[in-house]
């Protein structure tokens, strides 16, 4: 009876599985829909009793997986993250070379303590402008970017699902939990590895310019504003040069005045005096940080911020000057627009020549965009209104710079108290991403926004797989199956074996999944062969990771596809010399980490 009762779980846990396995290659559900679904299935099986199918949500690699985008938000809300990827694209030089010896390792570094899909996001628009500016074929330089973002998830082990699923994974089996650092020697050789191998064979990179974004109205670089020094802010009195610090590079003085008069004879190291006069040009998330700054504020909306009359919280947005409007020809001035429309013109972007220093005094032209402060009650109005072509949100978000240094520091602490094992990982990254809340270097809206939902009940949701398959015995069978055929192999031979089955199996599924699936089997293989089985479960997730053989694999290569007009087969072209390559020296470096191999291969 016992045994009817194995059987029949194997074959009900066989059928889930295989429908899962459709469900998650041929992506007719979202994947967390799909893992859902799974446990759900397990569940009214009796596979799976209802303390074993939650037991995702508190998991470790749950918990980790959701702090960290916590602390990568507030990584790219106090503006760290773009003044390290401008500082990256800054010391990149003319080269080509030069450009791709400097941005791997150092897109690598910033993947392993942020999610690496950020990164290569946030890059992507800083190496197209750099392609463009010098001249550079911009599909040599996406996807050495692009690898290099994978390749940083292997230095640490709480950048990738994977690591986190096959760390708690070895929990459970009773093996030694791995340190926040324990891959990290596999991490440095793979990114070394990789950015001599894209040195070397960058000539199989092809020539392709990549995409102009500059008709991208929602994404303009530099908007023409004025701002007013508040009386006892705390600029007041502070010189220019602090100002211009903390703001960062894409903040730009047109011009200075006081008492209404244009002051050439000011530098940066004049002190701001209340009621001071900046004409500037600002990003857009300047332009939010500016109004939300107590001693700044944006001129127009001191002015005439009283004229802007309605109910609930004043917004930004964005409207274009129409063809054939009545405002065409006439300047802000004249239009007296806060009385009018009872809306704040706050700031201009025009293409090609530049308004008037003053903004009020700018004559508006066809395809003007006009940045306007009001009541979205008010809005309504002029997105009926003829002279305008459009009205949609506000694209910036306010960076809060200011607190960039307690950002670091509370990603110092984290870190620290994690490698220590002061406190448990998962309460070291909790703690890490609630302190970045509650010292207003994220707010609670953007942080939650930050936190990837379909990861996160991903995650939640494999793990009871993983659980499932043990309990069923499925995860021993098919490990007894897989020790038949290698059980004379060499480890080396063995942990490649395990590398490339997942390496396989990422090309149609997510990583996290890959190693949910093969992570339990890994685990048996070795207990059946009598073998550590922590080097099985490292070599499964790294095959689900760093297996670079196609897009599809990759978020961060589907990204760069597009812009970067590649083709699938130059993904294949690099990336299956460069996978033969990992694989070996994950293999190897495994096997020296925790099997007692030799590291030099002559030793």
């Amino acid at each position: 009876m016992h045994l009817d009762h194995h059987i029949w779980s194997q074959l009900a846990f066989g059928l889930i599985l295989i429908g899962g396995l459709y469900l998650f290659i041929s992506e007719k559900l979202r994947v967390d829909v799909t893992a859902m679904l799974i446990l759900a299935a397990l569940v009214l099986a009796g596979i799976l009793d209802e303390k074993q199918a939650l037991s995702g949500f508190s998991s470790e690699p749950a918990i980790i997986v959701a702090s960290v985008f916590v602390i990568s938000g507030a990584l790219g809300a106090t503006g760290i993250s773009e003044k390290l990827g401008s500082w990256i694209e800054r010391i990149s030089g003319d080269a080509e070379w030069r450009t791709i010896a400097v941005v791997m390792p150092l897109v690598a570094l910033l993947s392993a303590f942020t999610h690496h899909v950020m990164v290569t996001a946030m890059m992507l628009p800083l190496l197209l402008r750099h392609a463009r500016t010098r001249q550079l074929p911009a599909s040599r330089l996406l996807m050495p970017m692009a690898l290099a973002a994978s390749m940083g998830t292997t230095l640490t082990l709480i950048s990738a699902p994977s690591f986190l699923l096959a760390n708690d994974m070895l929990q459970r089996s009773g093996n030694e939990a791995l340190g926040i650092f324990s891959i990290t020697p596999i991490g440095v050789a793979l990114v070394l590895m990789s950015t001599a191998y894209m040195l070397l064979t960058r000539w199989l990179l092809p020539k392709r310019s990549g995409e102009s974004r500059d008709d991208d109205y929602l994404r303009l670089d530099r908007y023409r504003t004025e701002l007013v020094v508040v009386k006892e802010g705390r600029w007041c009195t502070r010189p220019l040069h602090e100002l211009q610090k903390a703001l960062g590079e894409r903040f730009r003085l047109l011009g200075w005045l006081r008492d209404g008069v244009p002051r050439a004879d000011l530098g940066s190291n004049s002190p701001l005096l209340a009621g001071d006069i900046l004409l500037v040009e600002a990003a857009a998330d300047e332009l939010l940080s500016l109004h939300d700054d107590a001693g700044l504020d944006l001129n127009a909306i001191t002015r005439f911020g009283a004229l802007a009359t309605g109910d609930g919280k004043p917004q930004l947005v964005q409207a274009v000057v129409a063809p054939g409007s009545e405002f065409i020809g006439r300047s802000i001035r004249e239009l007296d627009f806060a009385r009018q429309f009872h809306t704040v013109i706050a700031g201009l972007w025009r293409r090609g020549e530049q308004p008037a220093d003053r903004l009020s005094d700018a004559r508006l032209r066809e395809g003007d965009l006009l940045v306007l402060w009001g009541q979205s009650s008010r809005f309504a109005e002029l997105a009926a209104h003829h002279g305008f072509l459009l009205l949609v949100p506000f694209a910036g978000e306010a960076k809060r710079r200011l607190r960039a240094p307690l950002a670091l520091i509370i990603l110092g602490t984290t870190i620290l108290a994690a490698a220590t094992e002061w406190l448990p990982p998962q309460l070291a990254f909790l703690f890490g991403a609630v302190a970045m809340v509650v010292t207003r270097c994220v707010d609670v809206e953007q942080a939650y926004r930050s936190i990837d939902m379909r990861i996160f009940v991903m995650i939640a949701g494999v793990i009871p797989l993983g659980i499932a398959m043990e309990a069923t015995g499925t995860a021993a069978l098919l490990a007894r199956g897989l020790a038949l055929l290698i059980a004379h192999w060499p480890p080396l031979a063995i942990l490649l074996v395990v590398f490339s089955l997942a390496a396989l199996l990422t090309q149609i599924m997510s990583d996290a999944a890959t190693t949910a699936l093969l992570g339990p089997v890994a685990i048996a293989t070795a207990q059946v062969l009598g073998l550590p089985a922590t080097p099985f479960v490292v070599c499964t997730a790294l095959g689900a990771v760093v297996a670079f053989l196609t897009p599809i694999g990759h978020h961060g290569s589907l990204l760069i596809l597009k812009p970067g007009q590649y083709r699938f087969v130059d993904f294949l072209r690099i990336g299956l010399p460069l996978t033969v390559v990992i694989a070996f020296v994950s293999a190897w470096l495994s096997r020296w980490l925790w099997m007692g191999g030799p590291l030099l291969p002559f030793a």
